[in-house]
């Protein structure tokens, strides 16, 4: 399996009005410090054919990690988020500890 299979198969998992961090997938993906490579990932998973809810993932600051290289998806991201009943504050932050993903570690290798 790709090292971008490994993380779609994390994200896949995010459930519905939840996120987790770019090097929380890392980790859970089995790829310790390659929050980088995550999105690098999710940058070509915006293709509805992937079914990877790319969206769900944000930085470890709480918010959308901002690019003009994303060509607006970044409010895509945020009206996704927001749709899923995510709310953001004032500074584009959200509260990760009401909405981070809180998985099952045994499920991950």
């Amino acid at each position: 399996m790709s090292k971008y299979q490994q993380i779609y198969q994390v994200v896949r998992q995010i459930p519905l009005g939840q996120v987790a961090t770019y090097g929380q997938i890392a980790e859970l993906a089995g790829l310790p410090r390659q929050a980088r490579l995550v999105g690098y990932a999710l940058f070509r998973a915006t293709d509805d054919t992937l079914e990877v809810p790319w969206h769900r993932v944000i930085n470890a600051k709480g918010e959308i990690s901002m690019s003009p290289l994303r060509e607006g998806m970044d409010y895509v991201q945020r009206s996704l988020l927001e749709s899923e009943g995510i709310e953001f504050d004032s500074n584009g932050k959200l509260n990760l500890t009401r909405h981070r993903w809180q998985p099952d570690l045994t499920q991950f290798g």
